[in-house]
């Protein structure tokens, strides 16, 4: 096997597997819930999931795993899942629905022969950030939420938290073999370029504070509505969660503010959700400097796997390579920056907040 496969196979990158079929998913819902519904599939990396409707206009989420899925990955998230509603039952986070036969959680063959597994969701109604605008008073509530979260998750302790993926940054040195497969010879460097200046910094991130956390705040995986006094109504999709650094987690959720088009200032939206975040849980100054070198290095890891993956799945490229593109302008604009630069762009947040 080659480094590449090496890496995506221990990375959970290579995981293929067959769609169930609506009239599949639809058969589930009726034996294991008793729920006569409409399905609509959502686009997704790696599973099936489905939006249901049922007759009196309630909605759920029918989510059958990838079958490379564990179950232990699986009740990992059901455990933050269950300890966020326990530590701040205020947080909009899905709640797990009961079988008929009382599971939270059961595995099935599929027609395609397939071990699966089942599980049924709470739905969070509002739009995906992703399909609209913030201002800087709702980013600043995006903060707090995500510092909400970090505080409630921090009890939770389970065997499958300190599972390596290729989407924790802390492990970006273990994509390097996918460099490999870059054809275009200044994305190749630039991604280089990005792995190097983050192999200076690697020492630093392994001496931040770690805890489990959500590790993929993105505007794809946070629900809002512009009526809701706290404008976020739902926190999403808690597969990617992993005990890594607070400063990896923060530095997913300011990537996801940064502008699609090149900007002078790439952190103008990222400090409103920063004051938001610090008016709730504190960032240690060294957290603070590396923050930026971290979002970098989001950037790259986004392009090696993204690239890789559209390759082996070019069914669901469109979905994989949605935030590739703008990746490239933003990295550049990081290697433009000299490294002690770069550190100091949000020290003038502070490193104060509520503990």
């Amino acid at each position: 096997m080659s480094k590449t496969n090496q890496t995506a196979q221990a990375a959970g990158l290579a995981d293929s597997y067959t769609p169930m079929p609506e009239s599949e998913a639809r058969d589930l819902l009726d034996r294991h819930y008793g729920l006569s519904a409409s399905l609509k599939r959502f686009a997704t990396e790696k599973d099936d999931t489905f939006c249901i409707t049922v007759s009196d206009g309630k909605k759920f989420v029918l989510k059958v795993a990838n079958p490379g899925e564990s179950f232990g990955e699986i009740d990992f998230q059901h455990t933050i899942l269950r300890t966020v509603e326990r530590q701040d039952p205020g947080l909009p986070v899905p709640r797990v629905v009961a079988s008929i036969d009382g599971e939270h959680l059961f595995a099935i063959t599929d027609s395609s022969g397939q071990q699966r597994y089942v599980r049924l969701l709470s739905f969070l109604d509002g739009l995906p950030l992703d399909q609209t605008h913030s201002s800087p008073g709702q980013r600043q509530q995006i903060g707090k939420i995500l510092a909400r979260l970090r505080l409630a998750t921090e009890p939770v302790s389970h065997p499958a938290q300190d599972r390596v993926l290729a989407w924790d940054v802390q492990h970006l040195a273990s994509l390097r073999p996918l460099l490999d497969e870059i054809s275009d010879p200044h994305k190749k460097q630039l991604l280089a370029a990005g792995m190097e200046r983050f192999m200076t910094l690697e020492p630093k991130v392994q001496q931040c504070r770690q805890q489990v956390l959500h590790n993929d705040f993105s505007c794809s995986n946070i629900v809002v509505d512009h009526e809701a006094p706290g404008f976020v109504t739902g926190i999403i999709d808690f597969g990617d969660a992993v005990k890594t650094a607070v400063a990896i987690d923060v530095s997913t959720a300011l990537l996801n503010q940064l502008p699609r088009e090149p900007d002078e200032d790439m952190f103008a939206a990222g400090r409103d959700l920063l004051d938001g975040y610090l008016s709730i849980a504190d960032l240690r100054e060294d957290e603070l400097r590396l923050i930026p070198h971290l979002v970098m290095a989001r950037v790259v890891a986004r392009a090696l796997i993204t690239l890789w993956r559209a390759r082996m799945f070019p069914d669901n490229q469109t979905y994989i390579l949605r935030n590739t593109e703008q990746g490239w302008h933003q990295l550049a604009w990081f290697l433009d920056q000299p490294m002690d630069q770069l550190g100091t762009v949000l020290l003038d947040r502070g490193a104060k907040g509520r503990p």
